[in-house]
């Protein structure tokens, strides 16, 4: 088991103890900006609807990009960081993801748009994988779901960041100015991540020893490479673990991705009288709820040693929360309120699935799980976000203004009561889950 004091051990010195967390923390800050990329579009909706002519499904399917890329990335990525190492993937990952952002704020078209999107979505793909992979290497493994649990926080922060402040930004400036700011940043963010993170602990990089488990050998694109890459991820879709975690995070997503991340502001401006600044806000309470819910759902699971319990609790608090939300149209202010952040501190658990499959895994091949159920995690966006939207035409009754199409509330009902039907799935997947008697080899 891993301490608290780390050294370097081929010169016998003890590291900084903020080293590793730098190490960890600086991707995980990349991550807040992949997230924070991933719920913008949500506060400037009705922009790019008159911007580029869109519909509602169209508009989703606009912001559904990133998840098309990021979804598709996350197994290769997972296989790459084993093999290859995090850091150069993370200096390439946040430049792609900076520079697509800059160019979709200067983008005079809908087709420029649509490609920087996707692009945006492919660069942010790198964050949470290499990021994870990089917290399992450097710090102790009895915090890793604590750790988890503040990486979803990291990444949620983000996400409040692009609701709440981003719109009065969107109001002040503008939302391609807005979004210009915060690809120089990703830039910045870029030379930080190469100057500070390290793909191992000294003296347990692979040409001095790697810890069992760990990848090998110079990186080239063999035969031989892409062979052992292929079957890395067999073994990883072998377990049933893996595959019950995946679909499981993917119900518990489709909420939060599609209603937090996009619909959600759109929901309170045209049917509850909400402005832009005051939805912003209102919906960011979703994305607070689960950047304090992960870490404490984490902690829960690490006090009680009982994960699947922590799953299952959360799910049906979720269930319960949403289903209020969106069937309740004359709920009381202060009642709203409390039951937004409810919502979102009840899908934190997640966290603890990441935590789950981690204790199953061998070191070798924790890149590739993390990659396959972050795929799923976050291929619901990719569907959930345009399916709304496309529900929401088919009840749309013609009205709109300025080329923004407004739907009634009994539009949005319908639109959004798909989503408690997954948090069901996800409490009955719970009860599947299995817990680990002990951390596997390696560890």
């Amino acid at each position: 088991m891993q301490e608290d004091t780390f050294h370097d051990r081929s010169q016998g010195k003890p590291l900084p103890v903020w080293l590793p967390w730098a190490i960890w923390g600086l991707p995980a800050c990349f991550f807040l900006y992949g997230f924070f990329q991933r719920v913008a579009p949500s506060v400037m909706h009705d922009r790019l609807m008159a911007e580029f002519d869109l519909t509602g499904a169209a508009v989703g399917n606009l912001s559904a990009l990133y998840f098309y890329t990021y979804a598709s990335l996350q197994i290769p990525v997972g296989l790459m960081t084993d093999r290859f190492g995090p850091r150069r993937l993370l200096l390439f990952g946040a430049l792609i993801c900076a520079g697509a952002t800059l160019l979709f704020a200067w983008s005079g078209d809908s087709g420029t748009a649509h490609m920087a999107r996707a692009l945006v979505g492919f660069g942010a793909g790198f964050g949470f994988v290499c990021a994870l992979t990089l917290a399992a290497r450097w710090l102790p493994a009895e915090r890793f779901a604590q750790v988890t649990g503040l990486q979803m926080m990291a990444g949620m922060i983000g996400g409040f960041l692009a609701q709440a402040p981003l719109a009065a930004l969107v109001e002040e400036i503008g939302w391609r100015q807005a979004l210009a700011g915060s690809g120089l940043f990703g830039l910045l963010l870029a030379a930080a991540l190469w100057l500070i993170v390290r793909d191992f602990p000294p003296g347990t990089h692979p040409s001095k020893g790697p810890p069992k488990g760990l990848s090998q050998g110079a990186p080239g694109f063999s035969l031989s490479l892409w062979l052992s890459l292929w079957l890395s991820l067999g073994r990883v879709l072998s377990r049933r673990q893996n595959v019950v975690t995946a679909i499981l995070c993917s119900a518990m997503s489709a909420p939060m991705l599609s209603f937090a991340g996009f619909w959600g502001v759109a929901w309170l401006m045209q049917t509850k009288g909400y402005d832009r600044p005051e939805a912003g806000a209102v919906t960011s309470l979703l994305l607070l709820g689960w950047a304090l819910g992960s870490p404490l759902a984490g902690w829960l699971s690490d006090r009680l040693g009982r994960p699947k319990a922590v799953i299952g609790g959360g799910c049906l608090t979720a269930l319960i929360a949403l289903t209020a939300l969106i069937h309740l149209p004359a709920l009381p202010g202060p009642l709203l309120l409390t039951l937004f952040p409810l919502a979102g501190a009840s899908c934190g658990c997640m966290s603890v699935a990441f935590a789950l499959v981690r204790t199953q895994t061998p070191p070798g091949e924790l890149g590739a799980t993390f990659g396959f159920v972050n795929a799923a995690t976050t291929a619901a966006g990719a569907i959930f976000q345009p399916l709304i939207g496309w529900l929401l035409d088919l009840g749309w009754e013609g009205e709109g203004i300025g080329g923004v199409r407004l739907y009634s509330a009994e539009a949005f009902q319908n639109a959004l009561s798909v989503l408690p039907v997954f948090l069901l799935l996800a409490l009955g997947l719970s009860t599947f889950l299995q817990e680990a008697k002990k951390s596997p080899p390696g560890q």
